[in-house]
């Protein structure tokens, strides 16, 4: 069988290079890579850089673990990757300026528990900052504030208001799971750009027409995809997993006139989720999903790309 890099490097080399194609065309110019601050702004569900249209091709970068820019951004050039989306902070001012130079800008997590208005303050003039994020999949967690997921909201109306005081440069964004509801968006003005993580089997549309029905605001898919792993076969079937990307990422990017964009999940095969984490096992749960496809089974350390040794 060809390594997993063949199949799905390659996948998304050809469906991210097609989404400027005739028929979903985001119309999008190759942003400068100048050393200066970006200016992200959106404008009827679009998103600019610098006066130039952006549409998000972008993958989950995950960062615990082994990982290793240096080796990983040439893999994501390779894939025609223009963005990352982390869970965590980088201080590593080494990291963010390979990244720009790369011409990759970063969908940057912030520590809503932590220190973050420093943290903006510091970093919000790197060109690598595409915008701020605040949570993830925290709707799924009312344990997280007490029981009740208002509380939740309003951490994040605070945080997003706060920051956006600090950093008019930058939208915030939120990555909800699955479509949110009237009161999360009614609760939370002051976020720009809501994300969402979908696994719908492999078909994400229909999620991103519940929210074009529901809200007025500008939204890309924060998470989608598929696990290599089938349950049926217990064996790797990254045929499958291409095949199922393939389905995903092709509906997103049809709907490019109303969505910004996606950050595929993810980079790398993730060890440390389902059980022993010095060796890779299949399980695992992805709340609120219908199943991985194609065995109905989210294989939680099978989501790469790429294996945790990038072959």
């Amino acid at each position: 069988m060809a390594s997993k890099i063949n199949y799905s490097l390659f996948l998304l080399f050809i469906l991210f290079m097609g989404c400027s194609s005739e028929g979903n065309d985001p119309k999008e110019t190759t942003t400068p890579k100048v050393d200066a601050p970006s200016v992200v702004t959106i404008s009827q569900k679009k998103l600019f850089v610098d006066g130039n249209r952006y549409y998000i091709k972008g993958i989950c970068y995950g960062r615990s673990g082994y990982f290793n820019y240096q080796q990983d951004i040439p893999l994501m050039q390779e894939a025609n990757i223009n963005s990352i989306r982390v869970y965590a902070q980088i201080s590593n001012r080494a990291e963010l300026d390979a990244f720009h130079q790369a011409g990759i800008k970063i969908i940057m997590q912030v520590n809503y528990n932590g220190n973050y208005e420093a943290y903006v303050r510091e970093y919000m003039t790197h060109p690598a900052i595409l915008m701020w994020e605040v949570g993830n999949e925290n709707n799924y967690h009312p344990d997280w504030f007490g029981g009740s997921l208002n509380n939740w909201y309003r951490l994040l109306e605070e945080v997003a208001g706060k920051i956006k005081a600090i950093d008019t440069n930058h939208p915030v964004a939120t990555a909800h799971g699955e479509v949110p509801t009237a009161i999360a968006l009614n609760s939370c003005p002051s976020v720009d750009i809501w994300g969402m993580n979908l696994y719908r089997w492999d078909d994400d549309v229909p999620a991103i027409e519940e929210f074009l029905a529901i809200s007025d605001k500008p939204m890309y898919v924060s998470e989608a995809g598929a696990d290599s792993y089938d349950t049926r076969e217990n064996a790797e079937r990254q045929d499958l997993q291409a095949q199922a990307t393939r389905k995903i990422l092709t509906g997103i990017l049809a709907k490019s006139d109303v969505c910004l964009g996606v950050t595929l999940f993810s980079f790398s095969d993730e060890w440390w989720k389902a059980d022993n984490p010095n060796q890779q096992d299949p399980g695992g749960v992805a709340p609120e999903s219908s199943g991985g496809p194609y065995d109905g089974t989210a294989n939680e350390e099978y989501w790469g790309i790429v294996k945790r040794d990038r072959t």
